[in-house]
């Protein structure tokens, strides 16, 4: 198998894309634009000549994507402290990254002589719309409410982020001329799904190709699907907006590849840029860890799995990661390209950056801005097409020296952020607020009393969740009481997914009782 390097352009003939914007592309891409570009329901502004132009601006105009700028990225941005990225401003950094990365694939595809392989507005767009359905409190929300779907709500396809986007973007929000969703185009729906299959995906589908990345085999054989991106509810919408898109199965569109990678880019930079501006990031454990490893390279190599699981000396973290990253992705990963990442993280971060403590002088900006825009500018420009020849790999991906350093990156961040013992004490407290709001919900809809009270948002989302398993096809349709159990537990998880943190801190302390938080919530619930 031979990878892309850093300087030879693929062949773009071969991936040709039919949302090709170039003249090149001739009279194929003026028959997939008819696909592509088609919705769900007849639309109003079906005269206006860009239809990816009209998907961006529903999903900017959107209320769910105005309530990012108040939803957790690590720390939630209504605690105190320095300020730190939320949803909504490291959506706009994947969005940016996003639309150099297609400009970058369609420069080159002209290079080479053929058409735009890539539409960069439905790129745009997908990136924009990509954390919609990020719960309150971040990955720890997503978690939490994930359990308590499957645990105590009975929904066999629990709660997932990226789902809950595609759920949004076709069903919960509203736009004029749409019974439901935005009635987006075919190919922004199918963009916005990073992991295009549902939970009730077979085996046998995932058979033949391998198991792709957010689906795993366990032990004993059986896979485990754990990153989706649409419920079996939604399932058929997805379907057919993939129907138009020149993607095998269970494959990203290019489009969706290129919103994946940008959000992957953005992870690993922006929350270092955070974490060193809050003085989170200590220098003297990171650099013990990676002095540990760099200074015993060889040795580290030697040990057997099990001795390397159980040690807690510094280095064995990078070790861990090593051994990871040949066991899930050995079409890419390799030990002297990981060694160069651990070395260049060491120098440019380590070394060079968290010696020297963020002091909010415009000294130590400019030092932090060169960093940062010095890594995305070498990430971004790594970016290739490559054939689907691994079932890990998307249709455009990172060469393999930029995929080491982001995920050496990325480590830091988890090793030394998410692993904080002070930041896990508070995510069990936000774990908690979450689980009451959805426990008393579901106690005040079977009050038979009281019910009429329950906030009516929340009753028309159980409705619409009743009217989409009444549409199912008949061979997957539920039996109508188990659809009423259904829909209800699915609008409780739509109602509180949709909270700002804010929000869910306020709804949990009224239903507690808290005389102070009386009003907080007005209208709004």
């Amino acid at each position: 198998m031979t990878l892309h390097d850093e300087t030879t352009p693929p062949d773009a003939a071969a991936l040709a894309h039919p949302v090709s914007g170039g003249a090149a592309a001739g009279s194929r891409h003026e028959r997939a634009v008819g696909n592509l570009a088609s919705r769900v329901y007849p639309d109003g502004d079906d005269a206006r000549a860009d239809p990816w132009s009209i998907d961006l601006e529903r999903i900017q105009f959107s209320p769910y994507f105005s309530r990012l700028s108040a939803v957790t990225q690590v720390v939630s941005p209504s605690m105190g402290g320095a300020p730190v990225h939320n949803r909504l401003t490291h959506t706009l950094k994947v969005s940016a990254i996003a639309r150099v990365v297609a400009l970058q694939l369609n420069t080159r595809s002209r290079q080479a002589g053929e058409g735009d392989v890539c539409n960069a507005t439905v790129v745009e767009a997908a990136a924009y719309a990509h954390d919609l359905g990020h719960p309150p409190f971040g990955h720890l929300g997503e978690t939490t409410l994930d359990r308590l779907a499957r645990d105590e709500l009975g929904l066999a396809d629990g709660f997932e982020g990226n789902a809950q986007t595609y759920r949004i973007l076709t069903a919960l929000d509203v736009v004029e001329n749409a019974p439901r969703g935005l009635n987006l185009t075919a190919a922004v729906r199918a963009a916005s799904a990073k992991y295009p299959w549902a939970p009730s995906v077979g085996a046998a589908d995932i058979e033949r190709i391998g198991p792709p990345r957010g689906i795993r085999r366990s032990p004993d054989g059986a896979y485990r699907v754990h990153k989706y991106s649409a419920y079996d509810i939604d399932l058929d919408d997805l379907a057919e907006a993939r129907q138009g898109v020149d993607a095998e199965p269970l494959r990203q569109s290019i489009e969706g590849a290129v919103m994946d990678l940008a959000d992957d880019i953005a992870y690993s930079v922006h929350d270092v840029d955070d974490f060193y501006r809050a003085g989170i990031l200590d220098h003297a454990p990171i650099a013990a860890e990676f002095r540990g490893w760099l200074d015993d390279v060889l040795e580290w190599r030697s040990r057997d799995d099990a001795e390397v699981r159980a040690e807690l000396a510094p280095g064995a973290g990078l070790e861990r990661l090593r051994r990871k990253m040949r066991r899930d992705d050995p079409w890419i990963a390799d030990d002297e390209a990981f060694l160069a990442a651990v070395s260049d993280v060491d120098a440019e971060m380590v070394t060079d950056l968290l010696a020297r403590p963020f002091d909010g002088s415009l000294t130590a900006e400019r030092r932090l801005a060169g960093f940062t825009d010095r890594w995305i500018r070498r990430f971004q420009e790594s970016a290739r097409l490559r054939p689907l020849d691994t079932p890990r790999a998307g249709p455009v991906v990172l060469s393999p020296w930029a995929w080491h350093h982001v995920e050496v990156l990325k480590f830091v961040h988890k090793r030394f952020v998410l692993s904080r013992p002070d930041l896990a004490i508070q995510q069990r407290g936000m774990s908690r607020i979450l689980a009451r709001s959805v426990r008393a919900l579901g106690e005040w809809l079977d009050d038979d009393l009281d019910r009429a009270r329950t906030p009516r948002r929340l009753r028309e989302l159980i409705a619409l969740a009743r009217e989409q398993y009444a549409q199912l096809p008949a061979e997957r349709r539920p039996t109508d009481a188990e659809a009423e159990t259904l829909a209800r537990s699915r609008g409780i998880v739509d109602y509180v997914a949709s909270l700002t943190d804010a929000q869910a801190f306020a709804l949990s302390e009224a239903i507690s009782g808290r005389a102070d938080r009386l009003w907080a919530l007005g209208q709004r619930l």
